[in-house]
């Protein structure tokens, strides 16, 4: 019984009842990174393939798709996320490309549609 707080009367002329008002709080959605994957000449088709099925978690015609886009104009979209996503994403791809000895690239950018 020593938690409770010590009894005290309200000081003259109030209720002892308090009004708490809700703060108006605006949300932002977050700002958006786009993951890219840069084309290089020794990176495996199949590789990237792979990669953007297991990081991206893109389904086989996806995936193929996408490394076709890569391979032909240079570059490629593997996804838009908030930055902590994104940049776990650039850190995956980085890490599984140097693991398998591959110079496979990738990068992100703020989307400007955010």
């Amino acid at each position: 019984m020593a938690d409770r707080e010590p009894k005290t009367n309200p000081p003259e002329g109030e209720s002892g009842t308090q009004t708490i008002t809700e703060e108006e709080v605006e949300l932002k959605r977050p700002t958006l990174y786009r993951v890219i994957l840069l084309n290089d000449d020794f990176t495996p088709m199949d590789f990237v393939v792979w990669l953007l099925e297991k990081v991206f978690h893109k389904n086989l015609g996806e995936a193929t798709r996408l490394m076709l886009d890569v391979h032909r104009k240079g570059k490629g979209l593997a996804g838009v996320y908030p930055f902590d996503i994104a940049r776990t994403k650039v850190f995956q791809v980085k890490t599984l490309a140097q693991k398998h000895e591959h110079p496979l690239e990738c990068i992100m950018e703020e989307d400007e549609g955010t």
